[in-house]
């Protein structure tokens, strides 16, 4: 299908995934327009920010696909920097990942990429952890990003310079559909009014809420709540990733701790207690000597999630309308890649091989066949 660079392309969700890849339609030419109802819920705000592929141990198309991500990040928050003039926030600080012991550690899926760690080398990585884990391995490669305070901002204001069109405030209501090809959205905009949006290219990456839109996408939404402390500035240089509970230190001391992951909450809204006590239960658990470290900021927010817990790239159903939803936990991570192959995608350019795989792994119809 021929995509035109000049008439208007819908970009449907203005959260991590909605700006980055209007971000990189922008820089290819195209008239991008980000339709968002409040940036503020996108999961790109929410989240730590951890680029961690190999700390989570992901296995198999995932772990492809989160390693060709970390690999494009450092070129990928240049571009933005460039654009905006604002700094992104991008660290390779390391990824330590502790264990009770050593047999877990050893039969870790992704053991193979890092630092096997003692109990003396795990305490120089983390000064003052707990002393029930007794080994670990570190990731050098892996890192992170502050997508919360940094990111999100650059992002949007690269998308400004490059004349990328928003629409903050605007509910999309409906795709508009003219013989199974795209042709627009019905939107109620900020004042109330219900108006026709006419285009016959857009992007469906409304995170979460992508099913209300397209009902064949088995997406759902998984429920985290996280909170912030205050430490001093160093006293954590590396990422913690444990089991359930992961804490992410920025430059000025400042440690993002989640997340809980609550797949039966719907799209309830707000803080809960339990929610709340697993986070400061697993801090504790982690790092004792943060317990008296002020807390400085509760919140919460949706992931968007698929039966297989993988993403949904490519063409949808609908000629003319492409998808890229259902990143789950790895957003942040994944952002890098899934902008710049949907891009390539659209403006037809040549993917590598290992581009063409991952990317044909991904397709929404994996759930039909």
């Amino acid at each position: 299908m021929a995509v035109s660079k000049t008439e208007p392309f819908l970009i449907i969700g203005g959260g991590l995934m909605g700006l980055s890849i209007a971000h990189q339609l922008a820089r290819k030419g195209f008239n991008a327009t980000i339709l968002s109802r409040s940036r503020n819920e996108a999961a790109g705000f929410v989240a730590a920010g951890m680029l961690a592929p190999h700390a989570e141990g992901l296995q198999k198309k995932m772990l492809k696909l989160g390693q060709l991500s970390l690999q494009r990040q450092s070129n990928w928050v240049t571009n933005i920097e460039t654009d905006s003039g604002l700094s992104c926030g991008l660290r390779k600080c390391g990824i330590v990942v502790p264990f009770t012991n050593h047999s877990d550690r050893d039969q870790y899926p992704t053991f193979q990429y890092g630092q096997p760690l003692d109990r003396a080398a795990l305490e120089r990585e983390i000064p003052g952890i707990a002393p029930q884990w007794q080994c670990g391995i570190i990731f050098h490669q892996d890192g992170q990003i502050d997508n919360r305070r940094l990111l999100m901002r650059a992002l949007e204001k690269a998308c400004f310079e490059l004349g990328v069109q928003f629409q903050e405030g605007v509910e999309v209501l409906q795709l508009i559909q003219n013989n199974k090809k795209f042709a627009g959205v019905h939107i109620r905009n900020a004042e109330g009014e219900i108006k026709a949006l006419e285009a016959k290219q857009g992007v469906l990456c409304s995170g979460a809420w992508s099913k209300t839109l397209l009902h064949e996408l088995p997406i759902f939404p998984v429920k985290g709540q996280m909170l912030s402390i205050q430490g001093p500035k160093k006293a954590l240089k590396r990422v913690i990733f444990g089991p359930g509970t992961y804490l992410v230190p920025r430059e000025d001391g400042l440690i993002i701790i989640g997340a809980t992951s609550e797949r039966n909450a719907k799209f309830n809204e707000g803080l809960t207690p339990g929610g709340q006590s697993k986070l400061q239960n697993g801090l504790n658990s982690l790092l004792p000597k943060a317990i008296q470290w002020p807390h400085m900021e509760r919140w919460w927010g949706f992931r968007p999630c698929t039966p297989d817990q993988e993403p949904i790239l490519g063409i949808s159903s609908i000629e003319g309308l492409w998808l890229a939803t259902g990143h789950y936990r790895n957003g942040v991570l994944l952002a890098a890649i899934t902008s710049e192959l949907i891009a390539k995608n659209i403006s037809s350019e040549i993917m590598n091989n290992e581009e063409k795989e991952v990317f044909n792994a991904f397709q929404w119809n994996r759930f039909f066949k």
